[in-house]
């Protein structure tokens, strides 16, 4: 899937640094595209990566992704450290999950939510 994805963003100006993640969700570092917004660029992501895994098996037919989705900025001083994060998503939630690391990065960052809505 993560091949795939890599696709999609390059069709849409937005290559990909690193994708990677877990059972549960997606971590894509990416460089924006200066013409399109994010919400673009992941409802295509999420459009077409849907339709493709569909056709990959039965086991796949009600795959569907959330309705939101998280997008933060980085400063170039810090890529190297998050493409480290991303590419250690599978040991690095065996011992903390994305629910409690994702409320505690909202609160760090201050940044106001609505847990209702943080989670299908």
């Amino acid at each position: 899937m993560h091949a795939y994805m890599a696709s999609i963003l390059r069709e849409h100006d937005s290559p990909a640094l690193i994708i990677g993640g877990v059972a549960d969700h997606v971590h894509a570092l990416l460089l924006l595209s200066k013409n399109l917004s994010i919400a673009k660029v992941v409802f295509e992501v999420k459009r077409s990566s849907s339709k493709w895994i569909k056709t990959q098996g039965p086991a796949y037919g009600k795959f569907h992704w959330q309705n939101g989705y998280g997008s933060f900025s980085v400063s170039q001083s810090h890529v190297e450290q998050v493409r480290g994060y991303i590419s250690t998503q599978e040991s690095h939630h065996k011992r903390v999950t994305f629910k409690d690391e994702y409320i505690k990065f909202l609160k760090k960052y201050e940044v106001a939510y609505d847990e209702k809505y943080v989670w299908d």
